[in-house]
């Protein structure tokens, strides 16, 4: 098997997630054909007993790393206290409640050792309900760097919970920083404006875990006010005109505010994935 460089794997953790659920995903990314050197988990706040008892036991193996913090502080502080207490250069992100396939960060590891200018690699996502095989839709994002930063105008062109990148890259773009819903997103922005190159695999890497309410998050004033910012950022910086900029509110607004939830529903599943 090739040699890779050695990874960490950043993932968080907070009250409200599944001890179960969460087991499963830490497992995922344990029993991979090429494994991490080391595991980061952030504890985002107090949690329960339940959650708190598989924390720990993942805390006796040698490669994890648990960095607590009393309180609750959202993704944005606990993903860069997470990336702040990866040891190596090229980090994996994983959820608390997903599960990566096996050779994941194998083909991940492949794609970005072969290209030392790409910052990030990410992949596919199939999404479920209950259990792996009641997959409700899959999302599929474009393989190379110029399909990307096209598709970026319009959408958020990687699956978060997949993405593989360099550390010291995303750090000096100011890393993940503060926005509702978007955090990920407004990532990808400043890494393509700061002239960085992007690719995905063009295969399904992890399994996501979804709820009945998952349209419901994503739709609301408070959701669309956060993307019709971000919609601004990208026209301030040049990333898109007036044209897109246009479109792109006027989905969202439609989409995310007019819709109620089960048309809303329908749409995604309709349109957003496959």
């Amino acid at each position: 098997m090739t040699d890779f460089l050695p990874f960490s794997v950043s993932m968080c953790v907070y009250g409200g997630d599944d001890p179960n659920h969460f087991q499963t995903a830490v497992e995922s990314v344990l029993h991979q054909t090429v494994k991490p050197a080391e595991v980061v988990i952030v504890v985002d706040g107090p949690i329960p007993p339940a959650l708190e008892r598989v924390v720990a036991g993942f805390e006796k193996l040698p490669i994890f790393r648990i960095v607590r913090l009393e309180e609750n502080k959202g993704h944005g502080v606990a993903r860069r206290t997470s990336l702040a207490h990866c040891t190596y250069d090229v980090v994996a992100l994983m959820d608390a409640d997903d599960i990566s396939v096996p050779t994941r960060f194998e083909k991940q590891l492949a794609v970005l050792s072969g290209d030392e200018s790409l910052s990030i690699v990410g992949g596919n996502i199939a999404e479920f309900i209950g259990t792996e095989e009641n997959v409700v839709g899959y999302r599929e994002v474009p393989p190379t760097d110029r399909e990307i930063k096209e598709y970026l105008k319009t959408r958020c062109p990687m699956n978060q919970v997949t993405v593989m990148f360099r550390k010291q890259d995303v750090q000096d773009v100011g890393g993940y920083v503060d926005w509702y819903c978007e955090e990920d997103y407004y990532l990808w922005l400043r890494m393509h404006l700061a002239g960085m190159r992007f690719a995905n695999v063009a295969e399904t890497l992890v399994n996501v875990r979804i709820g009945e309410d998952m349209y419901r998050r994503r739709g609301g004033t408070k959701y669309f006010i956060s993307e019709w910012k971000l919609q601004r950022y990208m026209l301030r910086n040049r990333v898109i005109g007036v044209p897109t900029y246009c479109v792109n509110v006027c989905k969202r607004l439609i989409v995310q505010v007019l819709l109620p939830n089960r048309v809303r529903g329908w749409v995604f599943r309709k349109f957003a994935r496959n």
